[in-house]
């Protein structure tokens, strides 16, 4: 009897879950119709192999603006670690092969799938995002397979699943590590034949959708313990691309401050800014939830704070009281040093060029006077 419950449940859990993504997918096409221009003009510069995609093609939908600056979506930014990836991304949109996005949580693999799915051909077809290491196995199944009528108790119909539904589209596999390895054959059939067998069908149908997957594990490793078919790692390798951790890339810290500020200005309307202290702060922070825990880092102190300077008391403790890069790692090596006014040159260049040059509002957001900032740009004139 438990277990007829608990197998109705698991019926009723994968239908929900089937509905919620197809509605989700629905909304986000809706949305980006109205900038049809934006996203003909994205392909055109994707093909060019710059960053202009992730702007034009994702647009409001990850909040990247009206497509002037440079600065791309959430995760996405200017230094030379990002702008190596735009190229790659670019050339993947315009495949059809599958795509593994490797990096560690927090550090936007979501968002770069989502930038591919929309900067390609197939950019109205659904996107539908399944999370591999939430769901428990027969889920999983059910979710990307669907079911035949009568295949689990309280199964009154058939249910299609992700792979039917994302026909001519894009499925999204996160944490595809987690995948058990009888699925991870169906999966590998479905890439390889691109047909599959629903739960308790007996024909094969035929697929036609893309497949992207993310890590945060090293699949190699997995490969060789035995938890992963190597098989189907070099399906998903064919085309592949590392999102680096924010503290490779401290360069992108103001200017994705600036860029929540701004939606956080569009939410609610209060106009916040962080002193040149609680900067520099984050800017040394070493973020070891990347671009999800600045984000957070900066709701946060948005919300805590009364007035409109932000001071670095008002940061989480764990990034007031940080020590800076110049601490000892693990092995006992100091790590790289790096100067204060080079960390505030590159705050000051960056804020200014995330901001397409309005300088008046970068001195806003770095706290400092506007004759402080032009005083400041001269010097680095003068000493390049």
């Amino acid at each position: 009897m438990e277990r007829k419950e608990s197998l109705e449940q698991g019926t009723g859990n994968a239908k929900a879950y089937l509905d919620w993504h197809a509605q989700q997918d629905l909304d986000s096409r809706q949305r980006l119709r109205p900038r049809q221009h934006g996203l003909q003009l994205g392909r055109r510069e994707a093909a060019a192999a710059n960053c202009q995609p992730f702007e034009a093609e994702a647009g409001e939908l990850f909040g990247a603006g009206g497509g002037k600056s440079k600065r791309g979506p959430d995760g996405i930014g200017l230094a030379l670690e990002m702008q190596k990836l735009y190229p790659i991304i670019a050339r993947a949109a315009n495949s059809t092969h599958p795509v593994l996005i490797v990096g560690e949580c927090g550090t936007g693999k979501g968002m770069a799938a989502r930038c591919i799915h929309y900067s390609s051909p197939s950019r109205d077809k659904p996107f539908i995002p399944i999370d591999c290491g939430s769901l428990v196995p027969a889920l999983i199944e059910c979710a990307l397979f669907g079911y035949v009528k009568g295949t689990l108790a309280g199964a009154n119909q058939c249910q299609n699943g992700m792979m039917a539904v994302a026909e001519g589209g894009t499925v999204f596999l996160d944490e595809v590590s987690e995948l058990p390895t009888d699925l991870q054959v169906k999966l590998l059939r479905a890439i390889q034949q691109k047909e599959f067998r629903t739960d308790g069908g007996t024909r094969s149908a035929l697929v036609n959708v893309r497949i992207l997957a993310a890590t945060n594990r090293d699949l190699e490793q997995a490969v060789m313990h035995g938890t992963f078919r190597r098989d189907l790692y070099i399906h998903l390798n064919l085309l592949s691309l590392r999102i680096p951790p924010l503290r490779e890339r401290r360069q992108d810290v103001p200017p994705l401050i600036a860029h929540f500020l701004d939606r956080i200005v569009r939410d609610s309307g209060q106009g916040k800014i962080f002193s040149g202290e609680a900067l520099k702060a984050m800017i040394v922070y070493d973020w070891p939830g990347n671009v999800r825990e600045l984000k957070s880092c900066v709701e946060r102190s948005c919300a805590l704070t009364s007035g409109s300077l932000i001071h670095t008391a008002d940061l989480p403790p764990e990034i007031a009281k940080f020590t800076s890069p110049e601490a000892p790692n693990g092995n006992g090596h100091a790590r790289k040093i790096i100067r204060m006014a080079e960390l505030e040159k590159q705050s000051i260049l960056n804020a200014v060029a995330a901001l397409n040059g309005n300088k008046l509002q970068a001195a806003r957001l770095l706290g400092i006077g506007k004759t402080t900032l032009y005083r400041k740009l001269k010097q680095y004139v003068s000493q390049s």
